[in-house]
């Protein structure tokens, strides 16, 4: 269109969770290199290091785990001056874990997703979504995923929490109606990443088998959407985007005979 203005991203500090690979880390590219300045956590120092190296002062570095709600709190508390105002945090961090069916299923694999997807999110955004209310400028994102919509074998806890996460993005526009905050959730289907290396527990061989013969979505397709959904005029907000590759569709129902 036009004429039609889109935000000015270097106006833009935004918290990424999860930045030390897929996702995250394709997200902290397209905003630091856009003249954002980003807050790149994780647990994995030496890839956020090597994030700051090549992107440069845009980028903060930000070890911690988003598990650990005292640690996450005090990090976010303790930001230097000119990385302190929030106004865009990406709860990116998760994880998928196992594909075995519910009945055999480790419930140790359940309970790291619980914290990660969930009490993870959770802590990310209260540590940042006041700041953002005080200031009168925010906007939350998620990583949401297809599996919150779409049940699928082996998709059980997995599904759970991206399903939590979808409520929650709704239950949180609902809270900030009357603020300038904005909540947007983003769900993809099938992104090579890391995800499957860590479903399968860094079994090479079938998590490569994910992705074999398709053209599967990557981390810079869904940050470019991330970067779109952040960057249209402040009275614009994407509730919610969801995204496949073209090879892939939701499954129809199957019976057992």
């Amino acid at each position: 269109m036009s004429g039609y203005q889109m935000l000015d991203p270097s106006t833009l500090v935004v918290l990424i969770t999860g930045a030390t690979s897929g996702i995250g880390a394709a997200t902290a590219r397209r905003f630091a290199l856009a003249g954002a300045r980003v807050i790149a956590t994780g647990r994995r120092a030496d890839r956020l290091i090597a994030l700051r190296d090549e992107l440069g002062p845009n980028l903060l570095p930000l070890e911690v785990d988003v598990r650990d709600n005292e640690a996450f709190t005090a990090a976010i508390a303790g930001l230097p001056p000119a990385f302190a105002g929030i106004n865009v945090v990406f709860a990116n961090a998760g994880l998928a874990l196992g594909l075995e069916p519910a009945h055999k299923a480790s419930l140790k694999d359940w309970e790291d997703m619980v914290d990660t997807n969930i009490k993870g999110l959770l802590y990310t955004v209260r540590a940042v979504l006041p700041g953002m209310v005080e200031r009168g400028a925010g906007h939350v994102v998620f990583t949401g995923s297809v599996a919150g919509d779409y049940a699928y074998p082996g998709g059980n806890a997995y599904g759970g929490t991206k399903a939590f996460v979808k409520q929650f993005a709704l239950n949180l526009q609902a809270d900030l109606l009357g603020t300038p905050v904005r909540v947007t959730n983003i769900e993809p289907g099938m992104v090579e990443t890391e995800f499957s290396l860590v479903r399968f527990h860094g079994d090479a061989g079938k998590s490569d088998s994910v992705y074999e013969g398709i053209e599967a979505l990557s981390g810079e397709d869904i940050a470019e959407q991330i970067f779109f959904c952040c960057t249209v005029p402040r009275h614009v907000n994407i509730n919610s985007l969801q995204v496949f590759p073209v090879a892939q569709s939701f499954a129809g129902f199957k019976v057992a005979r």
